[in-house]
């Protein structure tokens, strides 16, 4: 007698249906879109050529703080704290031309524009517009024309070309809170600066204790390119211009 198809049968059937071999529950499956793949593709060429390595800066923002205020309020753009810390970038990549390159063909290409990939999330994944040529321009220049990009890619008006020509990037997780990260590499270029929250540190004066807003950055690079010794002056130029932020604001 063939065995009788109760309804708890199929209920059986249908629970076990999405059950992987090893029993864990299948929620659900989803295919990369073809932005995600890129992505990925990307992000796996960058580990299997680059050697990365991270070096991090802790680094008093007090003066970045206060020469935002002052250039919000002297400018007719609307700086922020990203605007600011691109043209201490800039002026970091002057003193050190290795990282405003790329590896290619065997290849260490430096170049003379600050070409610096602006990491922004939307909801497809990560893109990173490039602001270009950052020491031509003016402050507020850069703070309109970083806007621009990024309102530009969040609402999905923009093209490849926005996202071509990079020689550095700079990608912002301070602003979701993050205390430190590993930046992964976008290739060919040779470095990428992370940027983490600004928060408050006690810090030993004369008379005791005082509190300070401090900021820090993961800066990793391409070990075949540069040395760790390199990145440390990078960092440690990047942190003089940070601390003296004043001088960028006209």
């Amino acid at each position: 007698m063939p065995p009788i198809d109760t309804e708890s049968d199929r209920n059986d059937d249908e629970s076990t249906a999405d059950t992987d071999e090893t029993g864990r529950s299948v929620r659900e499956e989803r295919s990369l879109s073809p932005m995600r793949a890129t992505i990925a593709n990307r992000l796996q060429e960058s580990y299997q050529n680059a050697v990365h390595v991270t070096a991090n800066r802790d680094v008093d923002a007090e003066e970045l703080l206060q020469a935002t205020e002052t250039a919000d309020d002297r400018l007719e753009a609307d700086v922020s704290v990203v605007d600011l810390l691109l043209y201490a970038v800039s002026a970091t990549l002057d003193d050190h031309p290795a990282f405003n390159a790329t590896f290619e063909d065997e290849t260490h290409r430096l170049y003379e524009e600050h070409n610096v990939g602006v990491a922004v999330d939307i909801d497809a994944g990560l893109v990173a517009p490039v602001l270009r040529d950052i020491g031509s321009k003016s402050l507020g220049e850069v703070a309109t024309e970083r806007r621009r990009l990024t309102e530009g890619v969040q609402s999905g008006e923009y093209t490849m070309s926005d996202l071509r020509g990079g020689t550095f990037t700079v990608t912002n997780l301070g602003v979701l809170g993050v205390d430190s990260f590993t930046p992964v590499i976008n290739p060919p270029e040779v470095a990428i600066l992370g940027v983490n929250r600004i928060r408050e540190r006690p810090q030993r004066v004369d008379d005791g204790l005082e509190f300070r807003k401090r900021i820090s950055f993961d800066l990793s690079f391409d070990h075949r390119i540069v040395d760790g010794a390199d990145a440390a002056r990078f960092l440690e130029s990047l942190a003089e211009y940070t601390e003296t932020a004043e001088r960028f604001v006209p």
